[in-house]
């Protein structure tokens, strides 16, 4: 009878410590599941200098609806960025204001051509001082400048139109000795702000944040190449799912009329 007993008290403890560890194991697997979905995700975002406030009001939005993914722009011209990133910078994502910066990356591996998109684009302006009274009305007028800005055509997309434009309309031989340039448009803009020129040429984009400047002249289409926007995930990203999940973000409905209500037009 003893023995019976001792039997049945020994499977009993066997069931109840093998009942803790099962517990313990399904308690630590859940922990590691908790800790996984908790984990902070960091995405660097390399975007052209005119989408700056628009991304921005993106970012929030984004930000509270994905409370673990962390979004963090390095904003600058396309042309740097696009170096930079051939360099092996860590970045995510590329938000390009020129087609051309974004093929490179395309040609060198760096971007799946499937995980690109042309997501907006922009129209090119001449901006003065809100108190100007150098009579400049269009682009031809620039000849009665002393000094104009325009981003540094290799590396600026915005400065290569303005030239394109200024050369189409054969006003580039006799304003080129004036030329400021630029490191990218928001520094274009700040110098007409401040009156350090005449005018600028920037993206109306970033025309119609300041109240500084005024548009005088926008440039017509046939003057210069195609200004778009391209946005694509960089190949080597350390966080491709959530990358990914911000590159669809940008392209909803919500993203997109925060786009246009900062100026972009839309493309699709």
């Amino acid at each position: 009878m003893k023995k019976r007993y001792l039997l049945f008290f020994t499977m009993m403890l066997l069931l109840v410590v093998s009942g803790c560890a099962t517990n313990e194991q399904t308690k630590k697997q859940e922990e590691q599941k908790q800790e996984v979905s908790d984990k902070k995700v960091e995405l660097t975002i390399s975007a052209a200098a005119s989408l700056q406030n628009s991304l921005n009001d993106i970012k929030a939005t984004f930000e509270k609806e994905h409370p673990n993914v962390i979004v963090n722009y390095n904003f600058g011209a396309s042309g740097a960025l696009q170096q930079q990133i051939s360099q092996g910078a860590p970045v995510d994502l590329f938000f390009s204001a020129a087609e051309d910066k974004f093929d490179k990356l395309v040609q060198d591996g760096l971007i799946e051509k499937t995980k690109g998109t042309d997501l907006v684009g922009n129209e090119l302006v001449l901006v003065v001082p809100n108190d100007s009274n150098k009579g400049i009305k269009a682009f031809e007028d620039l000849t009665k400048t002393n000094k104009i800005s325009i981003g540094t055509p290799e590396a600026v997309p915005a400065g290569q139109y303005a030239k394109e434009t200024l050369e189409k309309l054969n006003v580039w031989k006799a304003v080129e000795g004036k030329v400021v340039y630029a490191k990218d448009v928001r520094q274009v803009l700040t110098y007409v702000e401040t009156n350090n020129v005449d005018a600028g040429i920037v993206y109306k984009t970033d025309a119609m944040i300041s109240n500084k400047v005024k548009i005088v002249a926008t440039a017509e289409e046939n003057t210069h190449g195609p200004i778009i926007y391209p946005l694509g995930v960089i190949k080597n990203s350390t966080h491709p799912k959530e990358a990914q999940l911000f590159y669809d973000y940008l392209q909803n409905e919500k993203s997109m009329k925060t786009l246009e209500k900062y100026g972009f037009k839309g493309l699709k």
